[in-house]
This record gives C-alpha cells, structure tokens and sequence, in this order.
C-alpha cells in the first residue's frame, strides 16, 4: 500500500522505527521515507547501514511545531514512534512526558491535518490503559487527543492508533537487563515472582502498525494479542538457555508498576470487533456533544474482563524457551556466550 508513497516515521532511529523502515523498504516499494528525530548519529549510523537512496533524514523535536510541519509538507503516510517511554524518567520528570507524549503529539496531529497526510498512525502501550505512573497517563492522554481529532468534522487525515504490550528486547526492557546480569554472574533482579506481562516480539508489532495504516478508519484502535509469562518463568527460561545458575533476587513491585498489564479494557472489549490476531475498537461516540452529555446507549455492552496479561495465554518455561530463540538478538547473545565458554556444549543454540 506504500507504493510510490513518500513516509513520514517520527522517531524513525528507535527501537520501531528501524525495524518499521526496513520491512517498509523491502517489501513496500515507497518513494520516500523520512526519518525525523534528535539524535543525529542515530542517525549517521542509520544511514550507513541501510544505505538506501529512499531514506532521507530530518533533525528534530516533536516539540516543535515549526519543524514537524516543515519535515510533513508532501508526506502521504505518518508513523508517530515518538515517545518518552520509561517509567521512571517519566515519574521524576513528568512535564518532560507531557511536552513529547502530548504537546508533541498534538503538533504531528495538527501538521498532518494541514499538509493533507492521507493516514496517521500513533503508537500507544498498554500502560495507557488504566494508568497509574506518568509514562502511562501521558501515553493515554496522546490516544485521546488522535480520537479527538478524528472526530473533527471535515478532517482531511484519517487517524488511528495501536496498542501493544511490552516489545520483546527493546531498548531498556527486562530481557537484555537478565542477559547482562547473566553475563555479569550477577543475581536476575526479579520484581515480583507472579508479575505476569505481555511478550511480543518486535516484528509483530510493526505489522500491527502496518496493519493498522492498511484497514484502519477513522478513530480506529488496533490491539495485537500476544502471549504471557511470569517474570519468574522468564527469568528461569533465561537460566537455562545459557545453562547457568545465577541466583534470583527477588527485589519487590517497583513504584509505577502493575503486577498485570492490561492491553484493552472491559469496556473496549464490549465494543470491538475481534480478528484471529488482532481487536479493532471503533472510536467511542463522535462529534454529537449530546452522546456525552445527554444520550447514553440502554444496550451499552460491557464485558466481564478485559483483554490483560492475567487472562492472556501463560506460556511455559519451555514456550519462553522457543520464543525467545526467534529473537535474533537472543541467538546472538548465545552465540557469543559459547564462545567466550569455549563452545560449552551446555550452552542450548539455535539451530
């Protein structure tokens, strides 16, 4: 669908974005993708290794208005991956999270409106839903503000969102913390043996995103399914990929933390439409004033439960096992542990 289209990924040189352009790049056929974010030897080093004439690269902030409408003058397609994403940044500096998850947020949205952006799509986390720290009220707070704007009469950019759990070995997640700790022979700090979290590996989560800017309408959630472990088991599957025996220190529930995620409410729940992989969750009522203020739904549905990483699918210590061997960086990680062993037979390698 991104044939001879130009793209617009803000926050192109994280975690997404790289992976997002790349499988754009191969499999999309596009005109164009511009890269907008701060840091330029992110950067440097993206152009390098991509060398891709198509890609083109755009110093800035999403803070500021000025220089997000000037990088989307000509753009068909915009990917919002912008973000302050850790918890505790966002908890010791939360107008920080406030001026790039909202006030940033608002800036791409208003910008694509004016420079007639075909499709928009923003990404969220599930610790928008429900909050209880500063990263996850911020991140609420930016999915608000795209439904607002799709509900604008006359709004020449259709708007969507998608929402995902935790991505499986991004920048600051558990998995590579536990593989550092492995490598160190230092305890596996653990927070709660029976926290449960959704895994999901990066690759699913940009055909979400994919998938999204292909079938989403107006005001549109789209939520990827995913898997469940323990922090426990994940831990445990962790030992015994590399065959070790670090102790696990089990450290508390940290301030800002859920002992289960939740991925879609009970209340989406009862208004979405369900695929094998995928919710879509329409956007809840429209620019009538009067179906928040006066005129309420008698056959509202509500489910019982929502979609978390309580009642999601709990995989076994073996399950965590195999789906942390799809993980390229897993299997580099192995490969480079058995070679500082001398190639310890012990060490279980990917085939």
């Amino acid at each position: 669908m991104f044939e001879d289209k130009t793209l617009l990924v803000t926050g192109g040189t994280g975690s997404f974005g790289n992976n997002f352009i790349r499988l754009a790049l191969a499999e999309h056929s596009p005109s164009r993708v511009i890269v907008f974010s701060r840091d330029e030897k992110k950067q440097h080093d993206m152009r390098l290794a991509l060398a891709d004439e198509r890609l083109s690269f755009v110093i800035g902030d999403v803070r500021d208005a000025q220089r997000v409408d000037s990088a989307m003058r000509g753009v068909d397609f915009v990917f919002h991956a912008a973000a302050l994403k850790q918890v505790p940044s966002c908890e010791f500096f939360p107008i920080e999270a406030v001026r790039t998850n909202v006030l940033g947020t608002h800036n791409v949205l208003e910008a694509a409106d004016r420079c007639g952006v075909e499709k928009l799509v923003v990404l969220s986390t599930d610790k928008a839903v429900y909050p209880i720290n500063a990263m996850g009220q911020s991140k609420a707070l930016m999915e608000k503000l795209t439904y607002a704007k799709a509900r604008e009469t006359g709004a020449r950019t259709k708007y969507c969102a998608v929402r995902y759990g935790n991505v499986m070995y991004s920048r600051g997640s558990v998995i590579p913390l536990f593989i550092s700790q492995i490598k160190a022979g230092k305890p596996l700090t653990v927070t709660a043996p029976k926290m449960t979290r959704l895994l999901l590996p990066l690759a699913e989560a940009v055909r979400l995103v994919t998938f999204a800017m292909e079938h989403g309408q107006q005001g549109d959630l789209f939520v990827r399914k995913a898997v469940s472990a323990t922090v426990e088991d994940l831990a445990t599957a962790l030992l015994k990929l590399f065959a070790t025996d670090n102790p696990v220190d089990v450290v508390g529930v940290r301030e800002g933390e859920k002992m289960h995620e939740v991925l879609v409410t009970a209340e989406e729940i009862g208004r979405s439409q369900e695929y094998e992989e995928y919710y879509r969750v329409p956007t809840e009522g429209s620019h009538n004033y009067e179906s928040f203020f006066t005129q309420g739904k008698l056959s509202a549905a509500f489910a019982k439960d929502g979609y978390t990483s309580a009642n999601a699918r709990l995989l076994s210590v073996d399950e965590i096992q195999d789906l942390l061997l799809e993980l390229p960086e897993v299997r580099a990680e192995l490969d480079s542990w058995a070679a500082d062993k001398g190639g310890d037979q012990k060490v279980r390698l990917a085939a």
